[in-house]
């Protein structure tokens, strides 16, 4: 741990303001001079955009940053990348994995997309088919993923994929990066129930991938994965938002606007939603604080079946404010959105893409199973193929 103090920190923020000006420095350059001034992630190593400082201290720079005119951070632009790729490279990542791919994910030059769920291994996710074989010092991976956001994109991938078929399935699964530019590599749009094709199926035709891009050592593909969707459920379910805010904010503004539809019934369910909104926003309040002083842990999936709960829940609900109304729908044309908007389309789009939430980062059946077993600690279901060799598991 670093033996800076947050005076020094301080002094650290307003340095960089006074050699990048926000006003007359473009945001790609203030951005670069962040990461190289330790204060992208200030509890990452010195050199990776950060300091070795406590996570918490993350806050406090970027109120510092934006009081001074810099633009907050958006990590919409590159989610997965700095969501779920990050924090595992910074993990399992050699040195050199971490020097050359950290820099260029803080700075959206460099997009992220996941390579993980398959047509026949989605809620299963050790059923992954997807085969590296190794060939020298490159795999050569085959086979197929699919419900890939921003694939269209993306650079880079992060990869999960099966390179021993006679290891039990969980054992035999190595994770790497994979370039999304290389040859082999064919993305396809996938057009769902919104209209949008917000995300892709990738194929995957004997595309090599240097041992170099490998993640952790071969075979421990799952431990990596599992510290990967940690951090997924998080970002996915513990964003945090004001008092009132996303779309308990929405409905309650229909509420007012619209007395004429009000019923009793009505009433009851909005007020049982707001406690449910409420309490989300502070579990995840102290989810973050859990974060501040080390690695995400399964409490993540909590957060991301209370979102997928809540989500459904009110946009429903203010379907039924809206009354015949609610029936409309803003725009069915095809489109292929950078980012997931709730609030920029209409009532329509926020409860049919709702229906997703259920199932993208874990399903929340999945969910369930993983808060009995690693959160209250109660019996594990019985997994008869648990120590099956891949290539003998029916599929």
């Amino acid at each position: 741990m670093s033996t800076i103090t947050k005076d020094e920190l301080r002094h650290r923020a307003d340095a960089l303001v006074a050699a990048h000006p926000p006003h007359s420095t473009t945001p790609q350059e203030f951005l670069a001079a962040r990461f190289d001034a330790g204060l992208a992630w200030v509890h990452y190593p010195a050199g990776l955009g950060g300091l070795g400082l406590p996570r918490a201290w993350q806050t406090d720079v970027d109120a510092w940053l934006e009081a001074a005119g810099a633009a907050p951070y958006q990590q919409r632009r590159n989610p997965i990348g700095l969501g779920m790729a990050a924090p595992t490279i910074l993990r399992f990542g050699t040195p050199d994995q971490q020097r050359r791919f950290l820099r260029p994910l803080w700075l959206g030059e460099e997009i992220w997309c996941q390579l993980f769920s398959e047509p026949g291994a989605g809620s299963d996710l050790a059923a992954v088919a997807t085969r590296a074989v190794r060939d020298g010092d490159t795999w050569r991976v085959t086979g197929q993923k699919v419900w890939t956001s921003n694939a269209q994109h993306a650079q880079f991938a992060i990869l999960l994929a099966r390179t021993d078929p006679d290891a039990p399935k969980h054992q035999g699964l190595t994770y790497f990066v994979c370039d999304m530019r290389a040859p082999g590599v064919e993305v396809r749009p996938l057009r769902q129930l919104t209209g949008e094709a917000e995300f892709n199926e990738v194929f995957l035709d004997d595309v090599p991938v240097p041992d170099g891009y490998r993640l952790g050592a071969v075979g421990e593909g799952w431990r990596v994965a599992m510290a990967t969707l940690n951090n997924e459920r998080v970002s996915i379910g513990g964003d945090p938002l004001p008092r009132g805010g996303g779309m308990i904010g929405v409905v309650v503004g229909e509420w007012r606007a619209r007395p004429e539809l009000r019923t009793a019934e009505l009433h009851d369910r909005l007020m049982q939603s707001w406690v449910a909104a409420e309490a989300h926003r502070l579990t995840g309040l102290r989810l973050r604080q859990q974060l501040a002083s080390g690695q995400p842990g399964p409490e993540g999936a909590t957060m991301k079946l209370g979102f997928a709960r809540l989500t459904q829940a009110l946009s429903g609900l203010e379907i039924e404010l809206l009354g015949s109304d609610g029936l409309r729908y803003d725009d069915w044309s095809p489109q292929r959105p950078e980012v997931v908007d709730f609030n920029g389309r209409g009532p329509g789009y926020r409860y049919l893409r709702a229906k997703g939430n259920s199932i993208e980062g874990g399903t929340s059946e999945i969910l369930r199973t993983v808060i009995a077993e690693r959160v209250l600690d109660l019996p594990a279901e019985p997994r008869t193929d648990k120590n099956t060799p891949w290539k003998d598991v029916p599929r």
